[in-house]
């Protein structure tokens, strides 16, 4: 019988699982015929419906020639048989064919054998590759907003890699990276290298008021006590960053870090007097100076997690950044340290305790100079923030810090020649001090209200006033706050500051305030004028200025980066209002008016000899635009401009014929960052 056209639809339809019609279709008889894909189609459909043929039908192969045909209905095979190799792909021959996988989950289909897969697909028995396996992705050394090695976005070594056979040679090696880390002993498959490089430019025409020398001018016929004021900045400062960091930080901390961190940095300045720049006055007005700081170098140990959601306790040992309080008010600061860390109660608990050995600065560059010896000053600090106190959404920190300064039996001069400790005013000689900073600090938000508020109260002894040469007490105080309100694409700023003066320079309490190392993020941080710019004290003190370069305190020092803390002091007041505007994701305007007062200026009259000295200082206003194409912080462009207008009490510090009516300063700022 020729089997075909609506008989075999039939018999098709009546394979389906659960079909009926086989009986009224198709009596049970024995079929014949060349129909070797009707005998395929059938088995398919009884393997799909558990290898039971439908009753009343079966299909079998032509007989030979000469042989009757069977009336039985045929075997079919198991399905063990069939896993066994029975049904193999046409000209796959069976001994090239895997052993069968073991399937512990009864009816899972079974693995594919490896010929299945495409060859420009390799697996990769690790997941953080998974997204090149895939052909997703590919790394580019050179791209680093995706994955990338070289950005701690996967392991150096892998599993994967580190049982990969790579030809060599007449033999066979592994990738260059685990061969590397077994050489350097460090086992595992979960170190990562964290590398970064940033360019930093700044370029910065500005003035101030600069004195004349004592001994010759640089301008015939200006023999006045403050000459040109106008002077120039170029700096460019290269860093380069490298870490290894074991353990997956997306969820805990690291176990271990190893982090080198150097800044390479030339700069130029130009300005219009001599012995501004270099003590010997033959030395002339301009100065170009480079140099390399070692900005951390640190060991970060994670010695144990105390809970199930990774609350740690560590340890970090070496030259490494150090904020104590949230604006960097009191210290803000690369330097020495040894660091015991960690958190409680799902990071709503967070305490820090350190020692700090301070380093010697370069004098032009401000970056570590860990050529020279440490300085006999030590720091000794603990603190505790805890989440959501007093309110939801306010972090608040306790802190005691406890500066102990045994330079007073040595004389440091800078690299410029000019003498730091001990400054040079009062009777120019050294000093040591004791002193303790109590501090409350709280950053985060009162409802729609973001507030950062910072109170201090320093108290101490110091063993030789510079003005009575008797030792003093020292008691002063500092506050300061930042509100501000958003609202769509504006926020709106307030700033308040008063820093404690010393109203009476010849008793035994000293009542200035002085920080240890400023740097604060504050009315405008380095975009104002009176934060950015350091301006001299001239008259009664020499290579002192009344403020430090990104410093708010009038503390009249030799420097924050070498000279000693100084707290006989005419103290700050400050208010101030600011804004900053999000034109766009990328762009940003922002600008900041502060009005500046003395707290007390009986130090400054003692110092200039004179009666009486106005408190207030001026109007500090400024702008800046902060362009960044790529909406992150890879590449960042900013200008700024910042005129200090003066008013009574600095005219009466700096009068000087033809004297302008502001002082200047403009800054451009690129910073590249990979």
């Amino acid at each position: 019988m020729t089997l075909g056209g609506p008989l075999l639809t039939t018999m098709l339809a009546a394979l389906a699982p659960g079909s009926d019609a086989v009986a009224e279709a198709v009596p049970p008889a024995t079929v014949h015929g060349p129909l070797p894909h009707i005998y395929n189609a059938a088995e398919l459909e009884l393997r799909l419906t558990g290898g039971q043929p439908p009753e009343g039908i079966w299909v079998e192969a032509p007989p030979e020639e000469g042989e009757a045909a069977s009336t039985e209905p045929p075997e079919f095979p198991a399905d063990e048989d069939l896993l066994q190799g029975e049904r193999r792909r046409p000209g796959v021959p069976g001994d090239d064919l895997r052993d069968r996988p073991v399937q512990n989950n009864e009816g899972a289909i079974r693995v594919p054998p490896p010929e299945a897969f495409t060859l420009d697909h390799i697996p990769v028995p690790d997941r953080w590759r998974l997204v090149e396996t895939l052909g997703i992705a590919r790394e580019d050394y050179l791209d680093p907003y995706n994955q990338n090695t070289l950005k701690g976005d996967r392991p150096i070594c892998t599993p994967g890699l580190r049982n990969q056979d790579t030809p060599a040679g007449d033999g066979h090696r592994r990738s260059l990276g685990c061969r590397l880390f077994d050489t350097l002993g460090l086992r595992g498959d979960d170190w990562f290298f964290v590398g970064s490089a940033i360019s930093d430019t700044v370029i910065e025409p500005r003035s101030f008021p600069i004195p004349v020398g004592v001994q010759t001018t640089n301008q015939p016929g200006n023999n006045d006590v403050f000459g040109i004021n106008r002077s120039l900045v170029v700096a460019q400062t290269f860093i380069l960053s490298a870490a290894l960091i074991k353990g997956n930080t997306a969820y805990r901390p690291p176990n271990v870090e190893y982090r080198l961190t150097l800044a390479v940095q030339g700069n130029y300045v130009d300005v219009s007097e001599r012995r501004v720049l270099f003590v010997e006055p033959t030395r002339g007005t301009s100065r170009f100076d480079t140099w390399i700081g070692v900005q951390e170098a640190f060991i970060d140990y994670h010695f144990r997690d105390v809970s199930y959601r990774y609350d740690f306790d560590s340890i970090r040992i070496g030259i490494q950044p150090l904020q104590f309080d949230f604006r960097g008010f009191l210290f803000n600061d690369q330097n020495l340290a040894v660091r015991l860390f960690g958190n409680r109660d799902n990071n709503r608990w967070q305490y820090n305790l350190i020692g700090v050995w301070r380093l010697e600065k370069d004098t032009n560059s401000g970056l570590n100079d860990v050529t020279a010896s440490p300085r006999n000053d030590w720091i000794i600090h603990a603190n505790v923030f805890r989440q959501d106190i007093p309110v939801i959404g306010l972090t608040s920190e306790l802190s005691l810090t406890y500066n102990i300064n045994r330079e007073g039996d040595r004389v440091h001069l800078d690299d410029n020649g000019f003498p730091v400790r001990p400054a040079l005013f009062g009777d120019l000689r050294g000093r040591d001090y004791d002193v303790i900073y109590a501090g409350y600090n709280a950053d985060g938000r009162i409802g729609r209200i973001n507030l950062t508020a910072s109170l201090s109260y320093v108290f101490g002894w110091e063993r030789h006033n510079v003005f009575t040469g008797r030792d003093a007490s020292i008691s002063g105080y500092f506050a300061a706050f930042e509100p501000s309100y958003d609202f769509n694409w504006i926020r709106l700023r307030g700033a308040a500051m008063i820093s404690s003066g010393d109203g009476d320079p010849y008793d035994d309490v000293q009542a200035g305030y002085d920080a240890i190392f400023e740097n604060p993020i504050f009315a405008g941080a380095d975009t104002s004028y009176w934060i950015r710019q350091t301006i001299p004290f001239a008259g009664g003190a020499r290579a002192v200025s009344i403020n430090g370069r990104n410093g708010i305190l009038a503390n009249i020092r030799s420097s924050k980066e070498e000279g000693q803390s100084n707290f006989v002091n005419p103290g700050t007041l400050l208010l101030g209002v600011g804004a900053d505007l999000d034109i766009t994701p990328d762009f940003r305007l922002s600008a900041n008016a502060n009005h500046l007062w003395f707290h007390k200026t009986e130090v400054l009259e003692a110092l200039r000899v004179e009666g009486t000295i106005p408190n207030e200082i001026g109007f500090d206003l400024s702008a800046a635009a902060i362009y960044r194409p790529n909406f992150n912080q890879n590449l960042v462009f900013r200008l700024s401009g910042a005129v200090l207008v003066p008013t009574a009490g600095f005219n009466d510090l700096f009068a000087s014929r033809g004297r302008e009516g502001f002082y200047y300063s403009v800054l451009f700022n690129a910073i590249l960052t990979y």
